[in-house]
């Protein structure tokens, strides 16, 4: 199966660059697979899609501010570094931009009381670094870090990112970038979808690599997705195994709990869903629209069908939908 399978034409001006200011305004294409149909309404409209004895699963993971700007300790030019993957002792998994003229041993400035050093080098711009905070870390990446908009937002990231780049009820931290179609929800959403009658179950699954990065193989069946840690409870198992229908919420909670079904009890998954699949817990996707050729739109479309997918992206391309982060979304029954 090759990734040119999963494209579609997208006008630059449908990616949503900034949030509505409303976050439960958003407009949602509803996506029936059994009928292979689809409706256009609002995502206000999505507690009624719910029904007693389903279970709403939602990814609780928070994003941080992961993104670095600073400067080489010996020389000139603006470094970012990307933190992706804490590795232990202040080590992790990074991008580095400029990454080829970074070498091995060279250090990065940020602040005062933040630096670090370049320990090891990967592929596709991945680097080792190790961080030499003065401090408490989490506290100067609060103060100092950027929040890491994806690079199809094009303008800088400001102090309301870091509030709208995050769900309502997001906890621990860890994602390097949002579970996207969490970001929908308010307090008041949430209270009519337990209203329906469903439960609500948690579950982790810290976004990085694996979830957003580029597909570097045309084959499918050679794609290897970076690992990414996640935890599914055992009163999520609970609740998901007693209930009528599993409501999905993203494409990084079904990545957790199809891989809790397939790989318990792995701490980390590299599941790459593809057409095909078995899920196993997944019984309906809330999901926002995903870029052409990525991992994301290849699992939604292991869960709806290429064809009906990519004709349901094509309405609403036609339909002037917001795409992306901060776009609009997709209910898959």
């Amino acid at each position: 199966m090759q990734l040119s399978e999963f494209d579609y034409e997208l006008p630059p001006e449908l990616i949503a660059q900034q949030p509505l200011e409303d976050r439960a305004a958003s407009r949602m294409l509803v996506l029936d697979r059994a009928r292979g149909s689809w409706e256009d309404r609002r995502f206000t409209d999505f507690p009624a899609y719910l029904h007693p004895g389903d279970c709403l699963v939602l990814n609780d993971s928070r994003v941080f501010p992961s993104r670095l700007i600073g400067r080489r300790e010996h020389g000139t030019g603006r470094v970012e570094v990307f933190l992706i993957k804490p590795l232990g002792d202040f080590t992790w998994e990074a991008l580095v931009h400029p990454g080829r003229k970074m070498r091995t041993g060279e250090r990065i400035v940020f602040s005062e009381d933040l630096a670090a050093e370049i320990l090891a080098r990967g592929e596709h711009g991945q680097r080792t670094v190790r961080l030499c905070p003065r401090g408490d870390l989490n506290e100067i990446l609060d103060r100092v870090g950027h929040t890491p908009l994806p690079p199809y937002i094009r303008r800088p990231d400001n102090e309301s990112d870091r509030e709208r780049y995050q769900t309502v009820y997001a906890r621990p931290r860890g994602s390097v970038a949002a579970p996207t179609a969490g970001l929908h929800f308010t307090p008041e959403i949430l209270d009519r979808c337990r209203a329906a009658g469903a439960e609500i179950a948690r579950v982790t699954l810290h976004v990085g690599l694996g979830t957003f990065q580029p597909l570097h193989t045309e084959v499918l069946e050679e794609v290897r997705l970076h690992k990414e840690s996640f935890q599914v409870t055992e009163a999520a198992k609970v609740a998901m195994d007693r209930t009528a229908r599993v409501v999905a919420v993203g494409t990084t909670s079904v990545r957790a709990i199809e891989s809790e079904a397939l790989l318990a009890p792995q701490l980390e998954t590299d599941l790459f869903i593809s057409p095909g699949f078995a899920f196993r817990r997944t019984g309906a996707l809330l999901t926002n629209f995903h870029l052409p050729r990525s991992s994301l739109l290849v699992l939604v479309c292991a869960f709806a069908g290429t064809e009906l997918t990519l004709a349901a992206y094509r309405h609403a391309v036609e339909q002037r939908y917001r795409f992306f982060s901060y776009g609009d979304c997709m209910l898959i029954l």
